[in-house]
């Protein structure tokens, strides 16, 4: 409920900044878990404490007098984390995993890694919500680095759309599940409101920036050499699997953040719009 305590493990995220903020702004009483919360760009007077998701002692003290918290899953000790939770009172998780895990194909290290953690999500005894995301609208901000160098992004996958969701909308369905606990023992997959290409989010992006920007598609090796600068071999296949192979499709739109929310999920030209500065526009308003 609202009343609650609540913790925001990896409060300076894309997803964990844009929950606590909107926690913050509906009145919760809610705590920022990071690394560095000196230097963590947190709201003046935010209640904030260290905390290493791989230090147990630390997620302990973080949790004190807590009742729900959000946490992220990925390559860390969720058990252990989750078990530190729940020694210090927390009652409820949401935890947010990947769309990934729905048709699994054993073998494949992304999806094998998300479903692990939800399995340890469901064996912590814990209340948990799992929060299944597709892309995120966010993810388009790798592409900075070329786009201060020039106009073409150098990309694979280029002909593979993705209903890529808005970290705010991901956020706001977050923080409903924190608040009420009709959302418990529930698993909801999420996706934003139509599937793009990465050509279309440029252009759009382009339109915001005043700028004719163009993708130039990888393939074969040179797919492989870009994805390996990025993730670990067992990763790279798996993304290869995913987007070459078909193994995975994250170009479906679902309607679970318009049933959670009473409102249709932010669009790309929203997201680029609110964040035309971090490409060197000055256009800053957020939403």
């Amino acid at each position: 409920m609202i009343g609650d305590k609540l913790l925001v493990l990896g409060a300076t995220g894309n997803v964990g900044g844009e929950l606590f903020r909107q926690l913050r702004a509906a009145g919760a009483d809610v705590r920022a878990a990071v690394r560095d919360p000196v230097h963590a760009q947190l709201p003046d007077g935010a209640d904030a404490i260290a905390a290493d998701f791989t230090a147990p002692a630390t997620i302990a003290a973080a949790a004190a007098g807590v009742r729900a918290a959000f946490v992220l899953a990925g390559r860390h000790d969720l058990a252990g984390l989750l078990s530190a939770l729940r020694g210090a009172g927390v009652e409820r998780v949401v935890v947010l995993t990947s769309r990934s895990v729905i048709g699994r194909v054993p073998g494949n290290a992304v999806a094998d890694m998300w479903a692990v953690a939800e399995d340890a999500v469901r064996a912590s005894g814990l209340a948990w919500t799992l929060l299944r995301p597709s892309g995120f609208m966010s993810n388009a901000l790798r592409w900075r680095p070329e786009l201060a160098a020039g106009d073409v992004v150098r990309m694979p996958f280029a002909d593979v759309p993705i209903a890529a969701i808005h970290p705010a909308d991901l956020a706001g369905v977050a923080a409903a599940a924190l608040t009420d606990r009709g959302h418990a023992g529930h698993s909801l997959e999420l996706s934003g409101p139509a599937a793009l290409l990465p050509a279309e989010q440029l252009a759009t992006l382009g339109r915001v920036l005043g700028r004719a920007l163009r993708i130039e598609p990888l393939t074969g090796d040179a797919a492989r050499t870009a994805l390996a600068r990025v993730f670990p071999p067992a990763f790279v296949d798996a993304q290869l699997r995913f987007f070459e192979a078909g193994e995975f499709d994250d170009a479906r739109v679902v309607s679970t953040v318009h049933d959670v929310l009473g409102r249709p999920p932010r669009t790309f030209d929203q997201w680029a719009a609110a964040h035309a500065a971090a490409f060197g526009h000055p256009r800053t308003a957020r939403g």
